[in-house]
């Protein structure tokens, strides 16, 4: 069962971004004032959005948690946030989230630079999801019900098989990136990994991030 997220870790973990140990690596502790939400468009690349079956292969694919994530107590970005609930083994789970964050992810998803999966214990509710939030289908990375620690094990292989396939990794989770991830998953291929306050969710600068690593990681022709 997805865990409720009305109660927030003490202390905060630190937002960090990993990239691959030939390029600089940058960490920096996301700001506590409330951020302005801003819209940065990733400009669409026409290869991208109507892919080749060599460059569907190529894409970046991100990897995207849910709870702390997408569902936080204080999501910011300079609006009030959207609220429903989620059901999921028959029991009731309040969502929040920023509207200007899934217009963000939208709009990512729509330029065709990357591929979405869905990496959550909320896997099985993923039709639920995307509905709730207004998403297009993503493909889940399981379909099971999973739990603590069966979850976080299944979410770093699902990152292991992205690089494995020579693709590289956007990794967005609150809670399961392990810290010796950050040693190793970078030593397999490209790859950004963002640890947001789960209180805080994904934040405008985090979304700067993953446009600037996709913008990076184009194939070329």
């Amino acid at each position: 069962m997805p865990p409720a997220t009305s109660t927030t870790p003490s202390p905060e973990p630190t937002a960090s971004f990993t990239t691959p140990s030939s390029e600089p690596t940058a960490t920096f502790t996301t700001p506590s004032s409330e951020p302005t939400a801003t819209f940065t468009t990733l400009r669409p690349d026409p290869a991208a959005a109507s892919p080749s079956a060599t460059t569907a292969r190529m894409r970046p694919v991100w990897l995207l948690d849910v709870d702390g994530v997408l569902n936080a107590n204080r999501p910011g970005w300079g609006a009030a946030p959207r609220r429903a609930m989620a059901y999921a083994a028959g029991t009731g789970f309040l969502m929040r989230w920023a509207p200007a964050l899934l217009d963000r992810i939208r709009a990512i998803h729509r330029s065709g630079a990357v591929e979405i999966r869905w990496c959550t214990t909320w896997c099985p509710q993923s039709e639920q999801l995307e509905r709730l939030f207004a998403l297009p289908r993503l493909e889940p990375c399981w379909t099971d019900e999973l739990h603590q620690p069966e979850a976080a094990a299944a979410k770093l292989a699902a990152a292991r098989r992205v690089l494995a396939a020579g693709r590289p990794l956007i990794w967005t989770d609150d809670a399961d990136i392990p810290p010796a991830a950050h040693e190793e998953l970078p030593r397999l291929g490209r790859t950004l990994l963002i640890t947001p306050r789960p209180n805080r969710g994904l934040q405008p600068e985090h979304l700067d991030a993953v446009e600037q690593f996709l913008v990076t990681s184009r194939p070329h022709p």
